[in-house]
């Protein structure tokens, strides 16, 4: 039971969208690029990295990128080369540097602000002093208007 169990847990795992054609013959290379190819995001998918992609696109990226290091780019002149053709979106993790710092830094920054206001608030309600209690006459009239 339990090797039944594991081999169908086994085959539901997501395979890998690598096509043979696209394989390298040289394994070194080949490993290069597939950990290359983890940090690039399907431009079709979305979030999901260009191996595990069966999009056109992905395809074109996998084969692009398996080009370059062919013609003997290192790792990052390989990815350089495809993030200057299609943005920084293509990679999954972007760098922290221009235009996305703004990006990395916004979100913590909120969160302190909203903090900080909270904060403010909440300490100006609790100086805050307790309302008077009502006047004899004040009593009577709302009296009055209860009973009515």
């Amino acid at each position: 039971m339990r090797a039944t169990t594991l081999a169908l847990a086994l085959l539901a795992s997501p395979a890998l969208a690598v096509q043979p054609d696209e394989i390298l013959s040289d394994p070194v290379l080949e490993a290069r690029a597939r950990a290359l190819s983890q940090d690039l995001r399907c431009l079709v998918c979305r979030n999901e990295n260009i191996d595990d992609s069966d999009a056109d696109l992905a395809r074109d990226l996998r084969l692009l990128l398996r080009e370059r290091l062919v013609a003997g780019d290192t790792d990052a002149q390989a990815v350089t080369f495809i993030v200057d053709r299609y943005g920084e979106y293509v990679l999954l993790n972007p760098t922290t540097k221009g235009a996305n710092l703004v990006l990395w830094i916004a979100g913590p920054l909120m969160l302190l602000i909203g903090g900080a206001g909270a904060f403010a608030y909440l300490r100006r309600r609790k100086g805050a002093e307790p309302a008077a209690p009502l006047t004899a006459e004040e009593e009577k009239r709302l009296a009055e208007i209860l009973s009515e």
